[in-house]
């Protein structure tokens, strides 16, 4: 796979992504612009998996036939290839989850055991952020529920950044735990991580971020982050539903009460008591979800392969014509930064006098998979006074043919409701 001082040999990528070719509504060419939600899966990632189920299927540690010790490898073989794609010191600070839903609400969940050495209590503080994803805000109302702790968090500027004017009175010495998206999936934003999480260890707290968003566009590296714990969810970066991964800083992994009780968790069980492994196999309660981190896997060398940063240069290209493209449309206002500068290609916008779901319902009769609605951040869109969102997403396999494409289907938009 060749790359340019450009970016990215595009059309030859396509090539690797079989529903990029199919056509919807009869003869519309798709036209795929909702990566923020799911990416789509290069054959060498579908394939992974048939190779698994036609070759390799069995449960993982539990035997010494071949099939499962090469099902143990493969699944292995997996969390190797996460920790050396994020950065992490160890393998073993890799757990698999089914999302990073799962591995946010792991934390928050073992934040409230009563076993753990850190569990919150009444006067405690928790900071999130008002551009959070449901999966940051829901976990932490649970968490402050069940312990009598309090949620704060940083508002958002018109311009769709987070306002750290008041960063000391937010995150004080009452602060346990500072939960935030290194991206947001509505307005595209990179957030300033390191910034916040010096400020919140100088104070004693413990740092998560969501990096569901930036582990598909960006280089990621945990260390550099300067978080404790780090969740991405597989589907977003070309690997399949159902796995994803909460990095840990190793200390901690070993300090905090396991999440779920099971198979495979265990040191010894008898009918009086049961120890724990350590970290990871701790936190993987049961059979995991073996086929799914073997893709994993193959998604990471696909990434790898193409380069991250090559991936975030085309990326920076690409939304930089998306967004001139689509200001320069009558009747569109963007929400969040207007410019390419320390955001991602995830686009929201608004059409004057049409309501998202319209906008959504013509682009997909034109063969334009848009998303629409409040992408699960609500209270980012309060924040802008709107019901809703289109949000047109883009990932390495997009063109600006297909921003142009957009634009043209917006123009069609106008007409049906003008």
């Amino acid at each position: 796979m060749t790359t340019t001082a450009a970016g990215l040999d595009v059309e030859t990528i396509r090539k690797d992504f079989p529903i990029l070719s199919r056509l919807v509504h009869g003869d519309k060419a798709l036209v795929y612009l909702d990566n923020a939600a799911t990416s789509q899966k290069p054959r060498q990632v579908i394939d992974s998996i048939v190779d698994y189920y036609e070759k390799h299927n069995a449960n993982v540690h539990r035997g010494i036939h071949t099939l499962a010790e090469e099902a143990t490898a493969l699944y292995e073989g997996a969390r190797d290839k996460v920790a050396e794609f994020i950065g992490a010191p160890s393998r073993d600070e890799v757990i698999f989850t089914k999302n990073s839903s799962e591995a946010m609400n792991l934390i928050a969940r073992v934040l409230g055991d009563p076993g753990s050495a850190r569990r919150l209590g009444p006067g405690d503080e928790i900071v999130i952020t008002e551009m959070e994803h449901h999966s940051n805000i829901v976990p932490w109302h649970l968490l402050a529920e069940r312990t009598g702790a309090t949620v704060k968090w940083f508002s958002i500027t018109d311009e769709g950044r987070l306002d750290l004017s008041n960063l000391d009175s937010v995150i004080t010495p009452r602060t346990k735990i500072v939960s935030m998206v290194h991206v947001s999936n509505l307005l595209g934003t990179i957030n300033p991580v390191e910034t916040i999480a010096r400020r919140a260890h100088e104070v004693g707290a413990l740092v998560l971020v969501d990096a569901s968003q930036s582990a598909p566009h960006l280089p990621l590296d945990v260390t550099s982050l300067g978080a404790d714990f780090v969740a991405f969810t597989g589907h977003k970066m070309l690997g399949p539903t159902g796995i994803g991964v909460l990095w840990g800083r190793l200390p901690l992994l070993q300090e905090l009460p396991p999440f779920l009780g099971g198979g495979e968790m265990i040191e010894v069980v008898t009918m009086e008591k049961s120890t724990f492994a350590q970290p990871p196999h701790k936190f993987e309660a049961g059979t995991p979800p073996i086929a799914e981190a073997i893709a994993l896997g193959a998604a990471v060398d696909y990434l790898t392969v193409v380069g991250m940063p090559a991936i975030e240069a085309y990326e920076h290209e690409l939304t930089t014509y998306a967004l001139d493209a689509l200001s320069a449309v009558d009747g569109v206002k963007i929400i969040g930064p207007a410019t390419a500068e320390g955001r991602v290609a995830e686009i929201s916008f608004t059409l004057d006098g049409v309501h998202p779901h319209d906008v959504g319902q013509v682009l997909d009769e034109l063969g334009i998979a848009v998303r629409v609605g409040h992408h699960c951040a609500r209270p980012a869109v309060i924040h802008y006074g709107i019901p809703a969102t289109t949000r047109a997403s883009f990932y390495l396999y997009n063109t600006t043919a297909e921003a142009d494409a957009l634009v043209a289907g917006l123009a069609q938009v106008k007409k049906v409701f003008g």
